[in-house]
């Protein structure tokens, strides 16, 4: 079947705060397709504030997958996010021509259009051990042990990801193996051509969008949600951006200014991490957010 006549998968990437939602509810409206976020932790119903889910009121607009589907007490891999958005994406496409995959989260991405390798389930125990360490010590002792268990997997990944390096930590623990043994990254076919879309803008603007956003998180009531979630802060989902810092100051160790500020730096962080990621991939066509006539027209000639 030649390319044209297939469904078509808009993928929307890019680094945080640079307005990813905001264009995919317009491409779902303009081509009359549904979403599917590859953000991973909109997954968690009991994160809303500190991720920066769409609204009700967007929510409304065009119908959401993935979005307060899971519970942070849910063990959830690329490889069970794999096979559940190609389900969806199965159901979408039989009666619509377009759907869109939007979100920063580029493991989850590349798990829906290239597929990912079938990874052991590692044991709790391992996990919540791992996870006690970082929340103790930090992230270097964890880094400095992937580099001893996994040197390959060490150079390639982003080992300033904690949730990453405790991934692969705790893979190598349960099983004896190198996690990079189990990532053998044969690309997989797919019965969908995907068209893939990379938002990004200049670095003060994109920072002062991240510094924005952190401060509205603070109003709208970032602290009252993770002190509500101050039981299951060992949580793997809960080792994020936002949260983590919070829970540093509710254990009295940094006051709300540097609580607000670190977020702000991390985030900053992250989102150059992302961009790292994103970069990489050779399929991606970049477009400033105020790029949408534009945007539209690089579908439509793909589309034909």
């Amino acid at each position: 079947m030649n390319s044209v006549d297939l469904k078509k998968l808009i993928v929307i990437a890019g680094p945080t705060a640079v307005g990813k939602t905001e264009l995919a509810i317009k491409i779902a409206e303009q081509f009359q397709a549904e979403i599917l976020s590859a953000d991973s932790r909109q997954f968690y119903r009991e994160m809303s504030i500190g991720t920066a889910k769409p609204s009700d009121e967007e929510l409304g607009r065009v119908k959401h997958h993935f979005v307060n589907s899971l519970s942070v007490n849910q063990e959830y891999s690329a490889g069970d996010f794999e096979s559940e958005a190609l389900a969806v994406l199965e159901g979408i496409f039989k009666h619509k021509e377009f759907a869109v995959l939007v979100g920063g989260s580029g493991l989850f991405i590349k798990a829906v259009t290239e597929g990912f390798d079938d990874l052991p389930k590692a044991d709790t125990g391992i996990r919540e051990h791992l996870n006690a360490i970082y929340t103790e010590k930090g992230i270097v002792p964890l880094q400095e042990q992937l580099r001893d268990l996994d040197p390959d997997y060490y150079q390639k990944a982003d080992i300033n990801n904690p949730q990453r390096v405790i991934r692969a930590l705790e893979v190598s623990l349960s099983t004896g193996l190198p996690f990079s043994s189990f990532r053998v990254q044969n690309k997989k076919e797919r019965p969908f051509s995907i068209i893939k879309i990379g938002l990004n803008t200049n670095r003060e603007f994109l920072y002062n969008r991240i510094n924005e956003r952190v401060d509205m998180m603070i109003k709208s009531g970032l602290v009252e949600e993770v002190r509500d979630l101050l039981p299951l802060r060992n949580l793997n989902a809960l080792n994020t951006v936002g949260y983590s810092e919070i829970f540093e100051f509710l254990d009295h160790k940094i006051t709300m200014l540097e609580a607000i500020e670190a977020i702000k730096q991390n985030t900053r962080r992250f989102a150059k991490r992302q961009l790292t990621w994103f970069r990489k991939d050779t399929e991606i066509k970049w477009f400033e957010p105020s790029q949408y006539p534009e945007i539209i027209d690089y579908i439509n000639d793909l589309s034909l």
